[in-house]
């Protein structure tokens, strides 16, 4: 009997700053999606396909509890090999140095640090030791200056306190080495209960002060598309979506399981990959395509 070579498929994740550059320099931005579970991961996968664009698979700490490491880099690996653009595994919202290390041994290729609550020499000090071991390892370095609040968060009505200063993300930028900048421009996380208002003044200001850094508006979810546009012609380069993916993700399974006594969860599910493949590929076309 003969022999054949054995054929083995390197893992195609990217690090998320050729993604971000590219972006930066054609004037558009990368959709960076979480997901929780293989179905909203399946409806991501499906969306970027759909439009053969490049997308950010995000995972929070709370992800990384509920799958586990290496389960959920390998299914990224997977849905990479299914795309035909770049992707990137990315840290959303690393808490600690600790964290931050542990996704770049198993195999994230972007990682956020998250020092914004910190004093501004500690999240220098502290960015600054996840970029020198996340660049060490070929991993694209995200941090964040200034704080993108909770729409639970009672911040009064001086939100303005919260926002990124265009001097500071300088420093920022200098003292810490990042590949993306996060900024507090007027977005927020969870779901907004006013009018959503944006300082694009103060985000052009940032743009020019820190030179060709990419940067990154959190809180996209409930955000106008207006509003998105406009923060990327501004030069937003990355927009973070979550939200609107895990209500549109369960009100879809609550409307299976009210509809229907069918205990096939490949069935109860179909309609909210459905439902979460609709809103990524909305978002990846706001970030992707000119208007």
């Amino acid at each position: 009997m003969g022999t054949e070579a054995l054929s083995v498929r390197m893992p195609k994740l990217s690090s998320s700053r050729p993604l971000l550059e590219t972006a930066r320099r054609s004037g558009l931005a990368v959709a960076a999606l979480n997901f929780y579970n293989a179905e909203t991961l399946i409806a991501h996968v499906r969306a970027a396909r759909a439009l053969n664009a490049s997308i950010i698979l995000q995972t929070t700490e709370s992800t990384i509890n509920y799958l586990g490491l290496p389960m959920i880099v390998g299914m990224a690996n997977a849905a990479a090999e299914e795309i035909e653009q770049a992707v990137s595994l990315h840290l959303d919202h690393g808490g600690s140095y600790e964290l931050a290390a542990r996704c770049i041994d198993r195999g994230y290729t972007s990682v956020m640090i998250d020092g914004s609550k910190l004093s501004f020499s500690e999240n220098c000090a502290l960015t600054r030791r996840v970029s020198e071991l996340a660049h060490a390892h070929g991993v694209s370095v995200e941090g964040e200056l200034g704080h993108v609040t909770h729409n639970d968060e009672s911040v009064g009505d001086d939100i303005a306190r919260f926002y990124t200063r265009p001097e500071d993300a300088a420093q920022f930028v200098a003292e810490t080495d990042v590949d993306a900048l996060a900024v507090a421009i007027g977005t927020a996380h969870g779901f907004y209960k006013g009018e959503v208002r944006l300082d694009f003044d103060r985000l052009k200001q940032i743009r020019t002060s820190v030179g060709e850094t990419a940067l990154v508006l959190h809180g996209g979810s409930g955000v106008p598309e207006h509003l998105l546009r406009r923060a990327i012609q501004c030069g937003i380069s990355k927009i973070n979506f979550g939200t609107e993916l895990k209500d549109a993700f369960t009100r879809a399974v609550k409307t299976s399981f009210s509809t229907s006594d069918d205990i096939d969860l490949r069935r109860t599910f179909a309609p909210a990959i459905a439902a979460v493949q609709e809103i990524s590929q909305a978002k990846i076309r706001i970030c992707s395509e000119r208007q």
